[in-house]
């Protein structure tokens, strides 16, 4: 079935327990037609309200890792079930039944989906979080926003090579 609205949704944390650590940036590109909106919420913006605000108009979420990761993440701590609220479609599910395995990084390196932050991953993203939050470092702060936003606009590319409707 085609969706005329779909969100695409990628997290940052400080590290890979729910119970332990925190979302540090929630990223969400919400796709209509041609048009494409990427949101992101950290800080005094990150909330339950915020996030299904941003999600309404979307019939279908997207994620990669999505079910074990970021979907348990904000279950855990903005107390959002998004599987009870919209269709998931765990794009690396996919993948692996097209025999490719790995990260998102990996995938998208496979594939030939170009990204501007090379060299950027989970753990450097905590180290950029860190120098933002400790040391006020704005510079930082760009770097992980740019990242995140990435890596949300890139699950719509590989959505695509993967012949996902």
């Amino acid at each position: 079935m085609t969706h005329t609205c779909r969100a695409y949704l990628d997290i940052e944390t400080t590290g890979l327990s729910e119970y332990r650590d925190e979302i540090t940036v929630v990223g969400i590109c919400v796709e209509k037609g041609r048009r494409r909106f990427v949101t992101q919420l950290y800080e005094d913006s990150l909330s339950e309200k915020a996030l299904l605000d941003v999600l309404r108009p979307a019939e279908a979420l997207y994620t990669y890792n999505g079910a074990r990761f970021d979907l348990r993440f904000i279950r855990h701590h903005l107390r959002a079930d998004l599987t009870d609220l919209f269709e998931h479609c765990d794009l690396m599910h996919h993948c692996h039944r097209q025999g490719l395995y790995g990260g998102l990084k990996v995938v998208e390196h496979t594939l030939g989906i170009p990204r501007k932050t090379e060299g950027v991953d989970g753990w450097m993203a905590v180290q950029l979080w860190l120098d933002y939050r400790e040391n006020g470092n704005r510079r930082a702060l760009a770097k992980l926003l740019k990242y995140n936003a990435e890596d949300v606009c890139n699950l719509i590319h590989l959505r695509k090579h993967l012949g996902i409707e």
